[in-house]
């Protein structure tokens, strides 16, 4: 005989609510089936049609049994008379006599069809015919029931909206009123980390646990089951560690040893091994799409990087547990993976070439978690570019002009790298630590013997340099005519109409601002609001920033009142606002000059209303901020040594209200400054005679030191003793100290900014953020082979340049590009499409400047500035493209073919970027190469 049925409570409750409807008076109901609940009698209160009626039931194996509690029943006393009996067991139907029968519901037993039930819960007049023989999903739909019921199924409940809404019942797997449910790994995964999920599903039945696993398994994939499994086994928040741990396992070396010693972490839960490959490869999808939403922007940036890490930091624990962690080594998902393979680049920095700690690096950004570890990766890509400059071949210093602006094109960086490695490596890892430090030391000693060498040069210069004769340098005293005169000029108008207003520059003087503060500062600006600009160079040369040389010694009573009053002076703040407005009044123009407390709102203003009417007027303004000079006395310099616009009081606000009046911007130092790196406990002051400050003195010269004299010597009756060595300090210990005479004090960075390319004056040029960095910055390596490290005797100085990177890894290179006839740019110009369209678009630039600037963007992967691309046009032309932005839009227009972004400015105008196979497909399916013998 076929075993009974068991029903559970809610199954004889729809049963009872359906048949008592149609049995007014009845007391008795007999089902076919076993009670499956706690206790063998159970009572419980039903309403049917808006009225309570109490139930009792009771589970009876015998004829008498079912007799007696039925006599039971009727014996006790139930004023309202409405009181149910329901007897189940093991009787046969057919077993029961008509004495029973008589007064049951009916009048016989009632079967209990669970699909029936579950269709009436749902409210569906049909069901899936594969749930029919599914019980565990009847029972569970039956047993899960919300307190307000099922939602509404429609005509059929089909079985994936069944077991849907189970699991969001059941599980908490999305949401039961919800008509579809978006399950994938992720949703698992993540479900996995919730701190019921898992156990609600280890509470549950097998029968039923194994139905759901199946069911995702054919939903969300094969790696459902064994995640499930751990849920189930109580470890369902190592679900997505271990499945970190399987990919690196089958990635190892010796995988065979590595997912043997991974069985003893998944223990039971995994069947086979057949199943860790599907399973690791979820594992590391879910993770891998959750790195990159931790790398994106916004506000749940920060949560996304702490959840990635909360789960491969405890996948790193796992597998150091069960000493797995020798056997995966670095791999590229896991944060050992990541502190491996930077171990393995500190080793490489004093290794023999440059393409050993190239290729380091570049595992390193390889690694899945670079970009979350982006401070110790950008940290160890700075100690790779020091490894590059240490092996750039190098010329000699050949005079002060060159090494002043070989110090702001190269050695300033060369600088900014060493503070970015002084602040340490977040990883605190003792190994990388001493590398750095080692590198460090290998840098500071090349750059003595460069000071060293350039002190010599400075002082043979300083004895008859003038404003008359400067020796080819700019002095900060001929700042102002050679920097700001320009930009205060009458503007003409480009079609030779009358002329329009005259130029209102703001200088801002930042006292203090070294070369590598001045690069940092710089590359924070938004780009899409101002442009740099300089003068342009002799022909065959690049545009480059300049450099000025400062007042010798080089402190701010001298350097900083000669560069405001535009001759040799000395004096404080009432000598500068003298000498500025008498200086401008020599051209003509009104000036006011603002120091520290002036321009300084009162509460509720930004600025000083006495400093916004100037910027209104037609006056030339100066505005001189100690942020950074102070910084040197207080101490901040030593705990971080990078710089935003941000971090200088009131910078942003004066740039800013630049910007809203017009004003092309002068930013310009007094002088440079050395950092204090030396330990706690090491280098203490010097003892000398005649000190005057900290890095000045009067008296014979000693090691590390120079005598210098002649008219560029403002101090000490014109001979002073300044240090070289940026280690020597002559007062009490501050962050930072200057005065001396190293590259790194004498050093002027000038930067001129205009905010609209119709400020640019005539004679200049836009400076792109592409021709600003050195070479080695970007990448452009020594030959292979050549030597990573130099003696520590004196080195010679870099070549003088033009840069050709970046800060932001991109780079513009123009000759190679135009000088060839069958470029893809000059390729692009002859075909047909490319003339029909230029017939529609008025003032279309050159075939060369298009050809140009196609050929630079493909050298640069397909991605420059607005500047830079104006800049590859002008190289190839020699007109100048003043307005960048205008000049990218009337590209757009020339090679978009019905709307086709061949070419757009995308990230707010920021970036111009080129689709080569878009640009090919439009222009170039039918174009032959260049004829033979045919030339650019």
């Amino acid at each position: 005989m076929a075993p009974r049925p068991a029903v559970g409570r809610r199954a004889i409750e729809v049963l009872l609510e359906s048949e008592l409807r149609e049995a007014a008076g009845r007391r008795l109901v007999l089902v076919d089936a076993t009670y499956d609940g706690p206790d063998r009698d159970a009572e419980f209160t039903v309403h049917v049609d808006g009225r309570a009626r109490r139930v009792r039931i009771t589970d009876q194996d015998s004829l008498l049994g079912i007799a007696e509690a039925w006599q039971r029943h009727r014996a006790q006393q139930d004023p309202a008379g409405d009181g149910v009996l329901v007897v189940t067991g093991s009787v046969p139907a057919d077993q029961l006599g008509w004495d029973l029968r008589a007064h049951a519901v009916r009048h016989r037993a009632l079967g209990v069809d669970r699909a029936e039930i579950v269709k009436q819960l749902f409210g569906a007049t049909d069901l899936d015919p594969r749930m029919a023989g599914e019980r565990w999903l009847l029972d569970a739909l039956l047993e899960a029931e919300p307190l307000d019921g099922w939602p509404r199924a429609g005509s059929v409940l089909t079985r994936d909206r069944a077991v849907r809404t189970l699991l969001a019942a059941r599980l908490g797997l999305g949401d039961t009123g919800s008509d579809t449910l978006d399950l994938d790994a992720d949703t698992l995964f993540a479900w996995t980390r919730t701190s019921v999920g898992p156990a609600l599903f280890a509470a549950l039945s097998a029968p039923e646990r194994t139905g759901l696993s199946e069911w995702l398994a054919q939903t969300v994939g094969p790696a459902a089951p064994t995640l499930l499994a751990l849920a189930a086994d109580g470890r369902g928040g190592d679900a997505l560690p271990l499945g970190a741990l399987a990919s690196a396992a089958l990635a190892s070396a010796a995988p065979e040893a590595a997912t043997f010693a991974l069985g003893t972490l998944f223990g039971p839960a995994l069947g086979s091994f057949e199943e860790l490959r599907p399973f690791a490869d979820a594992a590391t999808g879910v993770l891998t799409r959750w790195i990159a939403q931790a790398e994106g922007s916004g506000s749940q940036r920060e949560d996304a990087r702490a959840r990635v890490l909360d789960v491969l930091d405890h996948a790193d624990r796992l597998a150091t547990d069960a000493r797995l962690s020798p056997l995966i080594g670095a791999d590229r998902l896991l944060p050992s993976g990541y502190r491996a393979r930077l171990r393995h680049l500190a080793t490489v920095l004093d290794g023999p070439d440059v393409a050993t700690a190239e290729n380091a690096l570049s595992e390193l950004a390889e690694h899945q978690l670079a970009a979350l570890y982006a401070d110790s990766t950008e940290t160890a890509r700075t100690a790779v570019r020091l490894v590059r400059w240490l092996a750039t071949p190098t010329q000699p210093v050949e005079s002060v002009a060159q090494g002043v602006q070989a110090h702001l094109t190269s050695f300033g960086w060369a600088d900014l790298a060493v503070g970015i490695l002084a602040e340490g490596d977040t990883s605190r890892d003792p190994a990388v630590a001493d590398a750095y430090q080692r590198l460090i030391g290998a840098v500071r000693a090349r750059r003595t013997g460069i000071d060293e060498e350039f002190a010599g040069r400075l002082a043979v210069w300083a004895e008859g340099a003038s404003q008359q004769a400067p020796g080819g340098a700019l002095l900060i005293e001929d700042v102002l005519a050679k920097a700001a005169v320009p930009l205060s000029r009458t503007l003409k108008r480009d079609d030779g109409a009358q002329d329009r207003e005259q130029g209102r520059p703001l200088v801002l003087v930042l006292d203090g601002m070294s070369a590598d503060v001045a690069v940092q500062l710089v590359d924070g600006l938004d780009r899409r609001i101002w442009t740099e600009v300089v003068p342009k160079p002799e022909r065959g040369e690049k545009a480059t920033r300049r450099a000025a040389v400062s007042m010798l010694p080089s402190v701010t009573t001298i350097s900083r009142a000669s560069l405001l009053c535009g001759q040799p002076a000395e004096g404080g703040q009432r000598t500068e606002r003298a000498g500025f407005t008498a200086f401008w009044k020599k051209r003509h123009r009104g000036a006011q000059l603002f120091h520290k407390g002036g321009y300084e709102g009162p509460p509720g203003h930004r600025l000083a209303p006495e400093l916004i009417q100037a910027l209104a007027s037609d006056d030339v303004v100066g505005v001189v901020l100690n942020t950074i000079d102070d910084a040197l006395a207080d101490g901040r310099e030593g705990a971080r040594g990078r710089w935003r616009p941000d971090d200088i009081g009131k910078l942003p606000d004066l740039l800013n209200a630049a910007r809203d009046y017009g004003r092309p911007v002068v930013l310009v130092s007094d002088h440079g400054h050395v950092l204090d790196r030396t330990p706690r406990d090491g280098q203490r002051q010097t003892e000398a005679e005649g000190v005057l400050g900290a890095r000045w003195r009067t008296g014979p010269a000693r090691e590390g030191e120079i005598e210098l004299s002649g008219r560029r010597v403002r101090a000490g009756g014109g001979r002073v003793t300044l240090p070289w060595r940026e280690d020597l300090r002559y007062t009490a210990r501050q962050a930072g100290y200057h005065g001396g005479a190293s590259l790194a004090e004498v050093t002027v960075p000038v930067i001129t900014l205009v905010p609209s390319a119709d400020l640019v004056p005539e004679g200049w040029t836009l400076l792109p953020a592409e021709d600003v960095a050195p070479a080695w910055w970007d990448g452009a390596a020594a030959p292979a082979g050549t030597p990573a490290r130099v003696a520590s005797e004196p080195a010679p100085v870099a070549a003088v340049g033009p840069a050709s990177a970046t800060l932001r890894e991109t780079r513009l290179e123009t000759a190679p590009a135009v000088a060839e006839a069958d470029s893809l740019g000059r390729r692009t110009v002859r075909s047909e499409p490319y003339k029909a369209l230029r017939k529609f678009v008025r003032g279309a630039p050159s075939e060369t400047a298009v050809a140009a600037v196609l050929d630079a963007l493909i050298a640069a992967g397909g991605k420059l500035s607005p500047g830079a691309v104006a800049a590859a046009a002008q190289a190839a032309t020699g007109k100048s493209e003043r307005n960048p932005e205008r000049f990218a839009t009337v590209l757009e227009r020339l090679l978009n073919i019905d709307g086709y972004p061949v070419l757009q400015l995308v990230e707010s105008g920021r970036t111009v970027q080129l689709d080569r196979a878009l640009l090919e497909q439009q222009f170039l399916e039918d174009v032959p190469g260049p004829a033979s013998g045919e030339t650019a």
